[in-house]
């Protein structure tokens, strides 16, 4: 049988009925004999909103007024009240479904309509230089951005490159422009019709040397090393007119043979190295070249890990969790649930190897799936969505006895949409209103919580804030991290005033997630940006298959049959933020076949929960290069799955957070974990 929570219960409202008003009977449901969709297909221009909507129609034709259920996918389209619209290029399909009760016994009758999103026709192209001049023998990389009428640009376009004449200088398919002969020369690069031209007068290299500093004997891989090449003439003035290009070489040492890539350098080169091994950088101008070997050994920081305790749960899925230190000195976690009826559990962790859910509160939610507190212990707070009445919100607990929490507000002003995450400060909360914007609230009383302001982003969906430093972290999708100052100043912010700084989009178009974090040991900052893709497609590993039958069901606890794990991808991505308004990624951390979730930074350790991949704990000690991956970075992994889980033998994890010596994290399928790194070893001899 199905466990009962906690007695410590807080209702808030009744919970949903099994027949909704926003589903029919199987009578109701059977007068319909098709649905009818205002369009049988659509095309619409990426960022275009079109009229669209499904009428339920009976056997005369006449409209039957039912409810019904119209969606598209997360992310590429939004669903409105008579319209769609087209937020990602590509094509997918609206699904309408009639909303039928969940007893009825009858098959939801649904509609497959396609949608096709086209690119804005591109207006002008931008093409910028590497280098300033071009001298016989040397080579300029160049870079092009397609614009739109609206300011954005087409990833990744694929551009047509000509030269003027081949015999001054000539230009490769990428951009690589290489002068031939002195002379005059024109490089045009087209795409979709519409050209730019730089126009270049190639000399004759004069004498120079070229000398390579910077160089160690040995470093560990996944250091940066920076080179500085120097182009002197006969005279020994310096010629920074003159273009260097690197590149650079590996000899595998024993064991290390068939590698992937090797390390990576840049343009200004900086070079990282990603395997042990002897490595060679080579500057290069001209006819001239430079070149410096080194070895790189392992990083060699590996820890040992330990299981401490768990908080063991078969029958919801816990979702995000939070650790504290309580007024009264002890230590707790928080964690929510997903889709299972509006719990939030409450822990005592003192001994984190015995961990005891003591508490419980359930509020009016088909799911809680961010909790929070605040620095001081002196408030806790639930996010709510899925409520009855449709007006979501969240709950504030009031954390004055933390053994006995107890529910202070219900609050929902600004916020009835839904609240899918928050960030909790001591005298304000940051809460997410819709994946639309963020909502600032004093909470100087929590039991009398006073709107402030709000910020929302134009054009954008978020799915999460963090602020730090009076500066709001809001992770947005496809537009990336937006920067929005609350309280820092230096733009001009305060929580009475939102000040927008910078946004900085990122390749996967996926932001879902953003540490900040300050490097003490180089004085940089860095943002950690995390993907959130639920799903493979288009991968040779695309996940489970359909045809797996009743084991892609849900879990039954009863039976003990069904339940397959999820399936994600995505990465962090490491942005030098050091300069807020000149962001430069610089990094990532991408483990193959897993996607990531929610991440910590703290003492120079990346705690990332890595959904199907574990908790992983990742060394991001000095400056930071490449993929930390490949580097030999991660300190250690584990993988928590219970054989009793909501999904059995499957690892999901959703969170994780360094506390007082233990690394506490939720997993989906298996509840909360309590795990340690031990100190290394010392070798035995």
């Amino acid at each position: 049988m199905k466990r009962t929570p906690l007695s410590a219960v807080a209702m808030l409202t009744l919970l949903l009925p099994v027949v909704t008003p926003g589903s029919v009977s199987g009578q109701d449901a059977a007068q319909v004999t098709r649905l009818v969709p205002s369009a049988d297909r659509i095309v619409v221009t990426l960022g275009e909103r079109v009229a669209f909507s499904v009428t339920a129609v009976d056997a005369s034709g006449s409209t039957v007024d039912v409810p019904l259920r119209v969606v598209g996918p997360r992310n590429s389209v939004r669903v409105g009240d008579g319209f769609v619209e087209g937020l990602a290029q590509g094509e997918f399909e609206i699904i309408a479904t009639l909303v039928v009760s969940a007893r009825s016994g009858v098959t939801p009758m649904s509609l497959n309509v396609p949608m096709v999103v086209e690119w804005p026709a591109v207006t002008d192209v931008l093409v910028t230089a590497a280098h300033d001049a071009l001298f016989e023998g040397t080579t300029i990389g160049h870079d092009v951005r397609a614009l739109h009428a609206d300011g954005t640009h087409r990833p990744d376009p694929s551009v047509t490159w000509q030269s003027s004449d081949p015999a001054i200088a000539r230009v490769d398919g990428f951009g690589n422009v290489t002068g031939v002969a002195a002379g005059q020369a024109a490089i045009t690069a087209s795409f979709a019709g519409v050209s730019a031209s730089l126009s270049y007068d190639v000399e004759a290299l004069p004498r120079v040397t070229l000398d390579l500093d910077g160089g160690p004997a040995e470093v560990r891989t996944g250091d940066v090393i920076h080179f500085q090449a120097t182009v002197r003439d006969a005279s020994g003035t310096v010629r920074d007119d003159i273009p260097i290009s690197w590149s650079h070489a590996y000899t595998a040492t024993d064991g290390m043979l068939g590698v992937a890539a090797t390390g990576q350098i840049n343009e200004q080169g900086s070079y990282v190295a990603d395997v042990p091994g002897i490595h060679t950088v080579t500057a290069t101008a001209g006819t001239l070249s430079a070149r410096h070997s080194f070895h790189a050994k392992p990083r060699d920081v590996v820890q040992e890990l330990e299981i401490v305790g768990h908080g063991a749960e078969d029958w919801y899925r816990t979702t995000d969790l939070w650790a504290l230190e309580g007024t009264n000195g002890r230590d707790y976690v928080i964690t929510g649930s997903k889709v299972s009826g509006g719990y939030a559990f409450f822990y005592d962790v003192t001994n984190p190897a015995a961990p005891v859910k003591y508490d419980s509160i359930q509020v009016d939610a088909r799911t809680v799936n961010d909790v929070k507190a605040s620095p001081d212990g002196r408030y806790a707070v639930l996010s709510r969505e899925g409520a009855t009445n449709r007006r979501n919100g969240l709950v504030i607990v009031d954390m004055a006895d933390p053994s006995q929490p107890k529910v202070a507000t219900v609050y929902e002003d600004g916020i009835t949409g839904g609240v899918h995450n928050m960030f909790a400060d001591n005298d304000y909360l940051y809460a997410l209103s819709d994946g639309d914007k963020f909502v600032i609230i004093d909470m100087t009383d929590i039991y009398a919580p006073r709107y402030v302001s709000e910020y929302n982003h134009p054009d954008s969906r978020t799915h999460d804030v963090w602020v730090a430093n009076g500066l709001a972290f809001s992770s947005e999708w496809g537009t990336g991290v937006v920067v929005v100052d609350v309280g820092n100043g230096r733009w001009g912010g305060s929580p009475e005033n939102p000040v927008f700084v910078t946004n900085y989009p990122t390749p996967s178009g996926s932001t879902h997630a953003t540490f900040p974090y300050y490097s003490e040991s180089t004085g940089k900052t860095y943002l950690f940006l995390g993907d959130e893709i639920m799903n493979r497609r288009g991968l040779a590993w695309a996940g489970y298959p359909r045809s797996m039958g009743s084991y892609a069901d849900q879990y039954d606890p009863e039976t003990g049959v069904g339940g397959i794990p999820l399936v994600t991808r995505g990465y962090i991505q490491i942005i030098d933020f050091t300069d807020p308004e000149n962001p430069n990624m610089v990094a990532r951390y991408q483990v193959p076949e897993f996607g990531t979730h929610n991440m910590w930074v703290e003492d120079d350790v990346l705690y990332q929960a890595y959904y199907e991949g574990g908790v992983r704990m990742v060394d991001v000690s000095g400056e930071l290069m490449g993929n930390l991956y490949t580097q030999g970075r991660e300190i250690a992994v584990f993988k928590s799955a219970s054989p009793a889980g909501y999904t059995p033998n499957s690892t999901m994890v959703w969170g994780a957070q360094p506390f007082k010596g233990h690394v506490f994290f939720s997993d989906t399928n298996s509840g909360l974990w309590a795990v340690k790194m031990l100190p290394k070893g010392r070798p035995v001899s």
